[in-house]
Protein backbone atom coordinates (compact mmCIF):
# COMPACT_ATOMS: atom_id res chain seq x y z
CA UNK A 1 0.00 0.00 0.00
CA UNK A 2 1.42 3.39 -0.97
CA UNK A 3 1.74 6.37 1.36
CA UNK A 4 -0.98 8.12 -0.64
CA UNK A 5 -3.35 5.18 -0.07
CA UNK A 6 -2.56 5.20 3.64
CA UNK A 7 -3.21 8.95 3.83
CA UNK A 8 -6.53 8.58 2.00
CA UNK A 9 -7.54 5.78 4.37
CA UNK A 10 -6.62 7.90 7.40
CA UNK A 11 -8.79 10.78 6.14
CA UNK A 12 -11.69 8.45 5.35
CA UNK A 13 -11.44 6.75 8.76
CA UNK A 14 -11.70 10.11 10.54
CA UNK A 15 -14.48 11.29 8.24
CA UNK A 16 -16.55 8.14 8.82
CA UNK A 17 -15.91 7.91 12.56
CA UNK A 18 -14.88 11.33 13.81
CA UNK A 19 -13.23 11.50 17.21
CA UNK A 20 -14.47 13.97 19.83
CA UNK A 21 -17.71 14.62 17.94
CA UNK A 22 -20.62 16.15 19.84
CA UNK A 23 -21.42 19.08 22.10
CA UNK A 24 -19.43 19.77 25.25
CA UNK A 25 -21.84 20.91 27.95
CA UNK A 26 -19.19 22.29 30.32
CA UNK A 27 -17.22 24.15 27.61
CA UNK A 28 -15.42 27.30 28.70
CA UNK A 29 -15.17 28.51 25.08
CA UNK A 30 -17.21 27.99 21.93
CA UNK A 31 -16.96 29.26 18.36
CA UNK A 32 -19.05 28.70 15.24
CA UNK A 33 -17.66 29.06 11.72
CA UNK A 34 -18.86 28.42 8.19
CA UNK A 35 -17.06 27.94 4.91
CA UNK A 36 -19.38 29.92 2.68
CA UNK A 37 -17.76 28.59 -0.49
CA UNK A 38 -18.86 25.00 0.19
CA UNK A 39 -21.32 25.06 3.08
CA UNK A 40 -19.16 23.30 5.70
CA UNK A 41 -20.00 24.35 9.26
CA UNK A 42 -18.32 23.70 12.58
CA UNK A 43 -18.97 24.42 16.22
CA UNK A 44 -15.85 23.95 18.31
CA UNK A 45 -15.98 23.62 22.09
CA UNK A 46 -13.06 23.80 24.50
CA UNK A 47 -12.84 23.05 28.19
CA UNK A 48 -9.78 24.92 29.42
CA UNK A 49 -8.42 24.65 32.95
CA UNK A 50 -5.18 26.28 34.09
CA UNK A 51 -4.22 27.23 30.49
CA UNK A 52 -4.56 23.61 29.32
CA UNK A 53 -7.15 22.08 27.01
CA UNK A 54 -8.73 19.43 29.19
CA UNK A 55 -11.39 18.49 26.64
CA UNK A 56 -12.35 19.47 23.11
CA UNK A 57 -15.35 18.52 21.00
CA UNK A 58 -16.85 19.59 17.70
CA UNK A 59 -20.15 19.45 15.87
CA UNK A 60 -21.10 20.40 12.37
CA UNK A 61 -21.57 19.26 8.84
CA UNK A 62 -18.90 19.15 6.24
CA UNK A 63 -17.07 17.25 3.60
CA UNK A 64 -14.71 14.39 4.41
CA UNK A 65 -11.71 16.75 4.48
CA UNK A 66 -13.29 19.18 6.92
CA UNK A 67 -14.59 16.44 9.23
CA UNK A 68 -11.31 14.51 9.19
CA UNK A 69 -9.31 17.67 9.86
CA UNK A 70 -11.54 18.55 12.84
CA UNK A 71 -11.33 15.02 14.22
CA UNK A 72 -7.56 14.85 13.88
CA UNK A 73 -7.12 18.38 15.26
CA UNK A 74 -9.10 17.59 18.40
CA UNK A 75 -6.92 14.56 19.03
CA UNK A 76 -3.74 16.60 18.49
CA UNK A 77 -4.64 19.42 20.89
CA UNK A 78 -6.30 17.61 23.79
CA UNK A 79 -4.16 17.87 26.91
CA UNK A 80 -1.88 20.55 25.48
CA UNK A 81 -1.29 24.02 26.90
CA UNK A 82 -2.78 27.01 25.10
CA UNK A 83 0.70 28.17 24.06
CA UNK A 84 1.49 24.72 22.61
CA UNK A 85 -1.82 24.75 20.73
CA UNK A 86 -1.08 28.22 19.36
CA UNK A 87 2.27 26.97 18.05
CA UNK A 88 0.62 23.92 16.43
CA UNK A 89 -2.03 26.15 14.86
CA UNK A 90 0.61 28.47 13.42
CA UNK A 91 2.69 25.54 12.19
CA UNK A 92 -0.28 23.85 10.53
CA UNK A 93 -1.24 27.11 8.78
CA UNK A 94 2.24 27.52 7.31
CA UNK A 95 2.30 23.87 6.22
CA UNK A 96 -1.10 23.73 4.54
CA UNK A 97 -0.50 27.07 2.79
CA UNK A 98 2.74 25.70 1.33
CA UNK A 99 5.00 28.05 3.30
CA UNK A 100 6.59 25.10 5.13
CA UNK A 101 7.42 21.64 3.81
CA UNK A 102 7.55 19.79 7.11
CA UNK A 103 5.22 19.39 10.05
CA UNK A 104 5.73 19.44 13.78
CA UNK A 105 6.02 15.87 15.10
CA UNK A 106 2.71 16.31 16.96
CA UNK A 107 1.03 16.93 13.60
CA UNK A 108 2.70 14.25 11.48
CA UNK A 109 -0.64 12.61 10.61
CA UNK A 110 -1.63 15.85 8.88
CA UNK A 111 0.77 14.96 6.07
CA UNK A 112 -2.34 13.14 4.85
CA UNK A 113 -3.52 16.54 3.61
CA UNK A 114 -0.36 17.26 1.62
CA UNK A 115 -2.11 16.85 -1.74
CA UNK A 116 -4.73 19.42 -0.78
CA UNK A 117 -2.14 22.20 -0.67
CA UNK A 118 -2.42 22.66 -4.44
CA UNK A 119 -6.22 23.00 -4.29
CA UNK A 120 -7.12 26.38 -2.71
CA UNK A 121 -10.85 25.63 -2.46
CA UNK A 122 -10.11 22.40 -0.58
CA UNK A 123 -7.52 24.09 1.66
CA UNK A 124 -10.44 26.10 3.08
CA UNK A 125 -12.16 22.84 4.02
CA UNK A 126 -9.11 21.51 5.83
CA UNK A 127 -8.38 24.79 7.61
CA UNK A 128 -11.95 25.50 8.80
CA UNK A 129 -11.45 23.72 12.15
CA UNK A 130 -8.08 25.41 12.63
CA UNK A 131 -9.46 28.89 11.88
CA UNK A 132 -12.22 28.21 14.40
CA UNK A 133 -9.61 27.12 16.93
CA UNK A 134 -7.60 30.30 16.28
CA UNK A 135 -10.76 32.31 17.09
CA UNK A 136 -11.02 30.54 20.42
CA UNK A 137 -7.35 31.06 21.24
CA UNK A 138 -7.75 34.81 20.80
CA UNK A 139 -10.71 34.73 23.22
CA UNK A 140 -8.31 33.49 25.94
CA UNK A 141 -10.76 31.20 27.73
CA UNK A 142 -10.44 30.83 31.51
Amino acid sequence: MSARDLYQELILDHARSPQNFGALEQATAHSHRENISCGDTIDLYLLVEHDRIVDVRFEGQGCALSTASASMMTEAIKGKSLSEVQQLTDHFRTYISGEADTLDEALEDFEAFQGVRQLPARVKCVTLPWVTLADLLTQKPD
